[in-house]
């Protein structure tokens, strides 16, 4: 027999439309009103954004304070860096490269400041760029220090008979080439029930096959049997899919490239279910008897 969960963490109180708690990255789904800014929290911004946005946000902070740099040259005159050329855009050019000279401490020696006010200028630059480069140096390191998981969720999670009985199931996918180390699931089921006037949220556990294993290497199949203890039990396959829900995903595994645990979160909305599906098998030996993994074929589905 099931039975209901204290809750985890994401509050009791709901809602008739009601969104999933958890997005598909593993972030809360929550907007945040009237929060304070401070330092922190820009850092921890700029350790979790991608790659791609990191080196974009970077690029662009580098550009934008040496435009600002070459403006504060020409609005002070070009003259007392070089000699004007008459041409507006001419100059501003050379006002710009002398400041990525001078924010990155390069100084070529062909463009130099003579005055004081030109000196102390390209001065607080110089020590404006030690300090931004050090500050990014700072977050390189701390990115690829930071232990991330390297799990892939399937698209859907999909219903078909397993062993005689009905269950749900999800696929999570190794993208490394290392093994992970005992990774352990825990699932639970957030559900939108009506009592009386108002929406409450309740929280099941999910019961599965297997929650550990000792090492993933390619994929596994994660399988919970809607079975006497499961509270999907009395749902129709057709009232499973409507039903306003979300399958909230915790997993956590040793990664030996960073020496501790790592945790993951993910999250299905029961819409997404496909019923009467089982999952493609990704996996096959050559004829030299080696494993070959094909990734293409993660997320393929086969329809009962």
């Amino acid at each position: 027999m099931f039975k209901r969960l204290n809750d985890p963490g994401f509050g009791n109180f709901s809602t008739r439309n009601m969104q999933r708690y958890v997005n598909k990255d593993g972030t809360l789904n929550i907007k945040h009103l009237n929060k304070k800014r401070n330092i922190s929290a820009a850092y921890s911004y700029l350790i979790d954004i991608s790659w791609l946005k990191f080196f974009i946000l970077v690029i662009v902070s580098y550009t934008v304070i040496n435009i600002v740099f070459a403006l504060i040259y020409l609005l002070i005159g070009i003259e007392n860096l070089t000699p004007s050329t008459a041409s507006l855009g001419h100059d501003f050019f050379n006002a710009f490269f002398f400041s990525a000279q001078t924010i990155t401490t390069v100084g070529y020696g062909g463009i130099s400041p003579e005055g004081i006010v030109t000196g102390l200028i390209s001065s607080f630059e110089a020590m404006l760029g030690l300090i931004c480069f050090s500050f990014v140096t700072g977050l390189l390191y701390g990115r690829f220090s930071k232990p991330k998981a390297s799990l892939d969720f399937s698209e859907h999670v999909v219903l078909n008979e397993h062993r005689g009985v009905n269950s749900i199931m999800f696929r999570i996918m190794n993208t490394r080439r290392a093994a992970m180390i005992r990774p352990k699931v825990d699932v639970i089921l957030l559900k939108s029930d009506l009592v009386g006037d108002r929406y409450k949220s309740n929280f099941y556990n999910l019961e599965l096959e297997r929650d550990t294993i000792t090492y993933l290497s390619t994929t596994w199949t994660v399988v919970h049997p809607i079975n006497d203890k499961s509270p999907l039990i009395n749902y129709s396959l057709e009232e499973l899919k409507q039903l306003h829900a979300e399958i909230v995903i915790l997993i956590s595994y040793y990664d030996d490239s960073f020496n501790q645990e790592v945790h993951q979160v993910h999250s299905y909305v029961l819409n997404e279910l496909l019923l009467d599906s089982r999952f493609e098998k990704a996996f096959t030996f050559n004829e030299e008897g080696v494993m070959e993994f094909d990734h293409g074929k993660f997320n393929s589905t086969i329809q009962k």
